[in-house]
């Protein structure tokens, strides 16, 4: 009997992808891993479905006297609130910032990361067959669905600046209306910290993307490696909704 391996045990678990075909390409079932291009696209599907990611900024040189003495260029990296509302800048991540929030004072004027990770939909309880519904006294184990590991699930970091969306604190301009509306859909919660609010000093801005690093999972089925910004901006709403990521119920015909 072949041995099982650690490998072995993973590889069934692994990336499932589905990316919009070349309709002019000659058609193969052969895989192959997915390009930087590829690769793209499926990093644009994740931000559009993730609402949290990691930021990383890095302490800047005078900072508040209520920070620990030394603390300067030391980095930070907390969670945040994320979505991709932008209409005029769609491949840009939006962000409310605070003004309290110490990953946005150290990010003016500086660079910062984002790092997202591709969570699946929760897995379905496990089931057992009809027949052993029947039988009380079965003693048939129930199928586990399957299960997909960390280590092979897409996640990358975005680098670049934040800047300020031009409109979006404004409800009643075109711009902040489709930015407020689409932000409070992803965050309802954040209703309460919207431009103008009692509590805290906001603006939304967007982190304005210069170099993205994408790790697609196992290195023999996904891609890892640096995308090319251009790849990353011109990638296509229908793109975007035509591709799966590993857990998502593939497209009508599709072969996830």
């Amino acid at each position: 009997m072949k041995p099982t391996t650690l490998l072995s045990t993973l590889l069934p678990l692994t990336s499932a992808y589905s990316i919009p075909k070349d309709s002019t390409a000659p058609s193969t079932n052969a895989f192959k891993i997915p390009t930087a291009r590829e690769s793209a696209i499926l990093a644009r599907r994740i931000l559009t479905l993730t609402p949290l990611g990691t930021i990383s900024t890095i302490f800047p040189s005078t900072t508040s006297s209520r920070n620990p003495p030394g603390i300067e260029g030391k980095p930070h990296a907390l969670m945040e609130y994320i979505s991709a509302c932008d209409p005029l800048a769609p491949s840009n991540p939006t962000l409310l910032s605070l003004n309290i929030s110490s990953t946005f004072r150290n990010a003016a004027n500086a660079n910062l990361s984002l790092a997202i990770t591709w969570t699946p939909p929760p897995l379905p309880p496990p089931s057992r067959s009809f027949l052993s519904h029947l039988n009380p006294f079965s003693s048939e184990p129930p199928v586990q669905p399957q299960s997909y590991s960390a280590a092979a699930l897409p996640r990358y970091s975005l680098m670049g600046y934040l800047e300020p969306i031009p409109g979006a604190d404004d409800p009643k301009s075109d711009v902040g209306k489709l930015v407020q509306t689409c932000y409070t859909n992803t965050h309802p919660d954040a209703k309460y910290w919207l431009p103008g609010n009692r509590i805290h000093e906001s603006h939304f801005v967007r982190l304005v993307v210069t170099e993205i690093y994408w790790v697609g999972g196992f290195g023999d089925r996904a891609y890892i490696g640096w995308i090319d910004a251009k790849d990353w901006e011109s990638v296509t709403e229908k793109e975007i909704e035509g591709a799966r990521l590993p857990g998502e119920k593939p497209l009508e015909g599709g072969d996830l």
